[in-house]
């Protein structure tokens, strides 16, 4: 048993946050957003490779995403792994350029992206809850081993509770944020 850290354990809460952010940020909210892209792998030179690693994305309007494909052997493979990442955008192809104009959402797919954010939200509790489980548990075998006293434990059991709550409210907060935002309050 690993003997208690609280930077660690700080550390590993900001990281849920950090892949929740990210998480989150995939997510299309009815406007175009570069980093809806990242998760898009295209298979090209035999391997699988992120989006961004074979093209430029960029934003030039509101409402369309342009990808500039560096090399015009992968503009296909490119346009295929756009298409079926299940983001429903359909790329328009035009020489090296593909343009992915981003459709408005219907209420549904509102109501779908809103509740796959507080999935997400979800995920990042537990994964939260766990690491302060990590924390309790190293605490009571420090006790255990005689490196710490009852009421020290206590004291830094609270203090981990104090962290663990901080930071769900702030998962908390960026899920009901984002909610809103795909919702259009």
């Amino acid at each position: 048993m690993a003997q208690y850290d609280k930077s660690d354990l700080e550390r590993r809460m900001a990281g849920a946050i950090e892949a929740l952010r990210g998480d989150l940020t995939g997510l299309r909210t009815g406007r175009a957003n570069v980093q809806l892209l990242d998760p898009v792998m295209v298979t090209v030179y035999g391997a699988n490779m992120p989006l961004n690693q074979v093209a430029t994305v960029s934003a030039p309007e509101p409402r369309m995403l342009s990808v500039q494909v560096w090399d015009k052997m992968n503009v296909g493979p490119c346009d295929k792994a756009i298409r079926s990442a299940g983001l429903g955008l359909n790329p328009i192809v035009d020489g090296q350029t593909l343009r992915l104009p981003i459709p408005d959402l219907t209420e549904e797919r509102r109501k779908e992206l809103a509740k796959l954010a507080s999935k997400y939200a979800e995920g990042a509790r537990i994964a939260v809850r766990n690491v302060r489980r990590d924390g309790m548990d190293s605490l009571k075998a420090d006790e255990k081993k005689g490196e710490i006293s009852e009421d020290e434990r206590k004291r830094k059991e609270t203090e981990v509770q104090k962290l663990t709550d901080g930071v769900i409210a702030d998962i908390d907060a960026l899920a009901t944020s984002k909610e809103k935002e795909i919702l259009g309050q």
